[in-house]
């Protein structure tokens, strides 16, 4: 007689403690699921909250937008949060929903292996421990691992170097001389911060950033009493949502019928480097991008152009060939003095091998890294994947159709919880979804995205994340924030197979 399936330690294991895996942790214990485990390497929640503490970082989309839609931000000083506010919310949902006694900190997980006999998956951690659990969320998120700069010398460097994701507060900087590489949207909210305390700052930019005023500005009690109405909560939510979506549509998918919407984007932002920089105005050719708006996330900053009118900060545009102990070296043969490198070079996103930062297994040892690398991003609703049953993506390949991540996480987090607790009720112990169904919406993303905006020549040189090394739009789901929610919360069950 065959011996009787194995039961697993936990219900659900969610990898990841960011707003990806909170927004998963509520959606299981309001489907009933009380036997799960949250699993993350940092030492508290929040995610890229938690690591992302250098100067100045701050939510670049609303604080009211900037939440889930059933608990707001108690701690909301301004319009734009703070890092810090931001992640002390991510505590205040964990601690709100019950999550903390759920929580497994400091401890990484190197291997999700599916155990086909058993219907269920095993998951090895750093510590030489494993759990088995019967569903497995991934929440890691796209922004995990700091991509450091490929220059000859960096390793060697005899000076600090430190990349913003990994900032040293217990070094001080100030009157350091600062070398700065990059200006992404990291660089868009240090670069003033450290402007103020260097001795010299050296911004080393390779693309310059369309930037927008941001127009932030604290909040008034009388202010944070009338957000306090819910009904007036959801306005402004339903109002930044089509806002969201009137970029996203009028940009990336009918740039041709509307060219107007990006002619505008160009004035306004024209506009706005030409009166930052009044009396510098041999700048604003210097910082303004090579390639379109509308390639990049729109950034936002009221201090960022002003930075470079002060006269310890200089615009470096000749590329870097090597540093050396004295500095960093460029093309036009300058030397520039340095004694700190800071790296605000981004996140590997979206790379070979990147997400999940550790080995997949799924159906017969299939690797889902080699299978992305194979066949392309792909995710029905940016949630499953054929051959990786009882797995759960949070925002996975063409998952993300908003400004606000939150509202992402929080729409496919109900859709995995709604597939598990189906399973659940039916007395069923696998749920995977079906290829046709799969392979349906990819072929609506397939189709659409290449007709994306950043795929045209306006972006070529842009660099843009929305792009993968595989040359394909598939961070984005080509669709309104409006299609994703009601995608993720009433697809038709029937597009998952639940087996014993």
């Amino acid at each position: 007689m065959e011996a009787p399936a194995r039961e697993p330690d936990y219900e659900a294991v969610v990898v990841g403690a960011g707003f990806g895996g909170i927004g998963a942790g509520v959606e299981l214990r309001r489907a009933g699921i009380d036997d799960f485990l949250i699993v993350d390497k940092n030492t508290d929640v929040g995610g890229t909250w938690h690591v992302n503490t250098y100067p100045g970082v701050a939510a670049d989309t609303p604080s009211i937008y900037y939440s889930f839609s059933y608990e707001r931000p108690r701690q909301m000083s301004r319009l734009f949060s703070p890092g810090a506010e931001v992640q002390q919310y991510a505590r205040q949902v964990v601690d709100r929903y019950g999550l903390r006694p759920h929580l497994r900190l400091a401890t990484s997980v190197t291997e999700a292996r599916w155990d086909d006999r058993n219907s269920l998956w095993h998951l090895m951690f750093d510590d030489g421990n494993r759990v088995t659990t019967r569903y497995f969320i991934s929440a890691v998120g796209a922004l995990d691992i700091p991509r450091l700069p490929d220059i000859d010398g960096l390793d060697s460097y005899g000076g600090k170097v430190v990349h913003t994701a990994r900032w040293d507060h217990d070094f001080d900087y100030t009157g350091k001389r600062i070398a700065v590489i990059g200006t992404g949207s990291s660089a868009l909210q240090v670069i003033p911060e450290l402007a103020e305390h260097a001795e010299r700052l050296t911004v080393f930019q390779r693309r310059g950033i369309w930037v927008l005023p941001k127009r932030d500005r604290p909040l008034s009690p009388a202010t944070k009493r009338v957000l306090e109405l819910p009904v007036l909560r959801r306005m402004i939510r339903t109002a930044l949502a089509g806002a969201s979506d009137l970029a996203l549509l009028g940009i990336a998918l009918y740039h041709r019928r509307i060219p107007r919407l990006i002619d505008a984007y160009r004035a306004a932002s024209e506009r706005f480097f030409r009166r930052e920089l009044t009396d510098r105005p041999e700048l604003v050719e210097r910082l303004l991008p090579n390639y379109s708006p509308g390639c990049k996330r729109s950034s936002v900053s009221d201090r960022y152009l002003r930075a470079f009118t002060r006269d310890n900060v200089e615009l470096v545009t000749s590329s870097i060939t090597k540093i050396v102990d004295a500095g960093i070296q460029t093309a036009d043969g300058t030397l520039h003095p340095a004694d700190v490198v800071v790296c605000a070079t981004g996140f590997r996103l979206m790379e070979k091998g990147c997400t999940p930062s550790f080995p997949v297994y799924g159906r017969a040892g299939e690797n889902l890294h080699e299978f992305w690398d194979r066949s392309g991003f792909q995710a029905y609703q940016g949630v499953s994947i054929p051959r990786f049953p009882n797995m759960f993506l949070i925002t996975g390949p063409y998952g993300v159709a908003a400004a606000s991540l939150i509202a992402m996480v929080e729409c496919t987090a109900r859709h995995a919880a709604r597939a598990i607790g189906t399973a659940r009720r039916r007395g069923l112990r696998t749920v995977e979804v079906r290829q046709r169904a799969h392979d349906r919406y990819l072929a609506l993303c397939r189709t659409r995205a290449p007709r994306t905006f950043w795929l045209t020549p306006h972006c070529a040189d842009s660099n843009t994340y929305y792009v993968n090394y595989q040359g394909e739009a598939a961070v984005m789901r080509p669709t309104t924030h409006m299609s994703m929610w009601w995608g993720n919360k009433h697809f038709p069950l029937r597009d998952y197979s639940f087996t014993h």
